[in-house]
């Protein structure tokens, strides 16, 4: 099997999709207009990866009130240095970082709505 989407229930669909075309090179392969607003963005090699969606009637995962590690949305970097900066001079909130061994550096970020992302500058591809 080939893994399709990964789906979120959030509050400000429109809000969310936009900071995350603007900011981190997605883009919207289909938004419904009509509630609940599912909105499937893919990544710059074109794969769809996430749906965004409200539905008022569900429970929202408080995404601050979560670790990082629990869940998190990782994306390549090839410099995440200054992903970092520029991430958090759009909204995003700094977490933690790590510099491995191998050369690899990882950064922990919130999006403006709490969600984890990672910033994955790695030395080797998985």
């Amino acid at each position: 099997m080939i893994f399709e989407h990964f789906a979120l229930n959030v509050v400000h669909v429109d809000l969310v999709v936009s900071w995350y075309v603007d900011h981190l090179d997605l883009h919207v392969v289909s938004e419904q207009k009509d509630p609940p607003y599912m909105t499937f963005l893919a990544d710059s090699s074109q794969r769809v990866f996430l749906e965004l969606y409200h539905r008022p009637d569900e429970e929202h995962t408080d995404f601050s009130s979560q670790n990082p590690l629990t869940f998190h949305l990782a994306f390549v970097s090839t410099n995440a240095e200054f992903d970092k900066t520029r991430l958090v001079r759009q909204g995003a909130t700094f977490v933690e970082e790590a510099k491995k061994a191998d050369g690899s550096h990882l950064v922990m970020l919130r999006d403006p709505w709490g969600l984890p992302l990672q910033l994955c500058q790695r030395t080797r591809n998985f």
